[in-house]
């Protein structure tokens, strides 16, 4: 495919606020590389932002985008919006990422971004701040061939997805909905890949509900057993039968829900306590077969057929989604087998992103990124050339989405 050149201008980023600037008739040119490496020496730890993102706006609004801080509670949000017809097509992702970890542990300084062999180290490489660099170079691309598309493009990039994930695209998308402005068609650029690039599309997830029990007992002495009840032999075969159950058989789509043990705890540190109460924690990623209510109804039968003393807490994550054959996947596709010659798999696998969010207000969503093999840990990387693919990828979905 021939596309124009990757450019980004170089100004002086203001900070994010609500504002537009014409488009530059001739900005200097950059690469998808250069922005990766700016917006990775910001430590965006969450919920910090320490930068990021005004290096975003700025450029957005170079480009003559609408830009619309939607921060909250202390976590930096933008809407970026340039143009008013429909189709909108928006771009979703965040700028926060996960903790390095011990700053020892790594071969090149996680915020200090290294190129070494043709590989991009440092926090956020792949999770997720090289999908946005190649995300606002497509964008820009597509611009410099297209000055006037119809339809709009959009940015929605939150700082608060690797955190609590409470007052970032909940709360924009929240707004954005009341107000008639959500997208027609978003690509969400997290790391969809897992062996090569563009492999996987994740056209859908599963919901997340994580589940808090508590098991009462009587404690006493282990040489007294019955002057006690201990709660741990009596939590054993329900425990055992929580996870060997079938909550559902899932479907063409998702894949089977079980639940997973994450955490179980009991005693008080002694070998002569029988302890008073046993607490467990787990999780179940559900597919559209199941719900919250049928998960909870399910659970407390079993608990119940152990007669159990017990009481048991939920927090719902999300719920499960899908988008089916559609314009944005059939968009995706093609751009991806343009560039790489291969046809992507269609996927629900993997954990929660916030593309729940979105789809349920009727979005068509789904995630394109870079590989995932390094996400979160130390020596986080990508390819270079695969950023630069990206990018070719995400100006081959807008050439589908709005022909010029």
């Amino acid at each position: 495919m021939e596309w124009a050149q990757n450019w980004l201008c170089g100004l002086t980023t203001p900070p994010i606020a609500a504002y537009a600037s014409p488009v530059m008739a001739h900005p200097p040119h950059h690469s998808p590389l250069d922005l990766a490496r700016e917006l990775i020496a910001a430590a965006s730890v969450t919920p910090r932002d320490e930068g990021c993102q005004a290096i975003l706006t700025g450029r957005l609004a170079h480009m003559g985008f609408r830009v619309r801080d939607m921060s909250a509670h202390g976590i930096a949000n933008f809407f970026a919006r340039r143009g008013n017809a429909r189709p909108m097509i928006c771009f979703a992702g965040h700028t926060d990422v996960v903790a390095p970890g011990p700053l020892s542990d790594w071969t090149h300084p996680p915020f200090s971004p290294t190129v070494t062999d043709g590989v991009l180290y440092g926090r956020g490489a792949a999770d997720m701040k090289g999908a946005i660099a190649a995300a606002l170079c497509a964008v820009e691309a597509f611009l410099a061939m297209y000055p006037n598309p119809p339809g709009s493009i959009a940015f929605l990039i939150t700082g608060d997805e690797e955190g609590d994930a409470i007052h970032g695209t909940r709360h924009m998308v929240e707004q954005l909905a009341a107000e008639g402005e959500m997208p027609d068609f978003c690509i969400v650029g997290e790391p969809s890949s897992t062996e090569t690039l563009g492999d996987t599309i994740k056209h859908g997830r599963r919901g997340s509900v994580s589940g808090s029990l508590t098991v009462y007992g009587v404690q006493g002495h282990v040489a007294f057993p019955e002057r006690a009840d201990n709660p741990i032999h009596r939590s054993m075969a329900a425990l055992d039968d929580l996870a060997r159950h079938g909550f559902d058989d899932g479907n063409a789509d998702f894949q089977p829900t079980r639940l997973q043990m994450t955490d179980i705890r009991s005693g008080v540190g002694a070998s002569n306590v029988i302890p008073g109460h046993l607490v467990a924690q787990f999780n179940l990623r559900f597919s559209p077969a199941s719900t919250p209510e049928s998960i909870d109804l399910a659970v407390r039968g079993i608990l119940d057929h152990h007669r159990l003393k017990y009481e048991l807490t939920w927090l719902l994550s999300g719920l499960p989604f899908v988008t089916g054959p559609g314009r944005l996947t059939e968009a995706m596709g093609e751009a991806v087998r343009a560039v790489t010659g291969k046809k992507p798999t269609l996927s629900t696998t993997g954990g929660t992103s916030d593309a729940r969010f979105i789809a349920p207000h009727g979005v068509q969503v789904a995630e394109l990124g870079l590989l995932n093999t390094t996400i979160h840990k130390v020596d986080e990387c990508v390819a270079v050339a695969d950023l630069e693919r990206l990018t070719e990828i995400y100006v081959g979905v807008l050439e589908r989405l709005l022909p010029g």
